[in-house]
């Protein structure tokens, strides 16, 4: 019986997709916090949801370029 059907919330590695579980809790196979189904691309969900997220994010990423340029002149 599918456990989505009774209502019940099943936690994922981030790591690795086989590993489910009922309950919140460690993967066994590498150490990770195991997340909420549905939850794994939520912030990329947030982020690309509104134009001006993108460009924020874009102009943290240039930002973030151009202190590593300057740093290894």
């Amino acid at each position: 019986m599918d456990q989505r059907s009774k209502g019940a919330q099943v936690y994922l590695c981030p790591m690795h997709p086989d590993i489910r579980q009922p309950n919140p809790g460690k993967c066994p196979k590498c150490g990770m916090n195991l997340l909420p189904e549905g939850t794994r691309f939520g912030l990329l969900r947030h982020m690309v949801s509104s134009p001006l997220h993108i460009g924020v994010m874009l102009a943290l990423m240039v930002a973030v370029m151009v202190a590593a340029m300057m740093l290894l002149r």
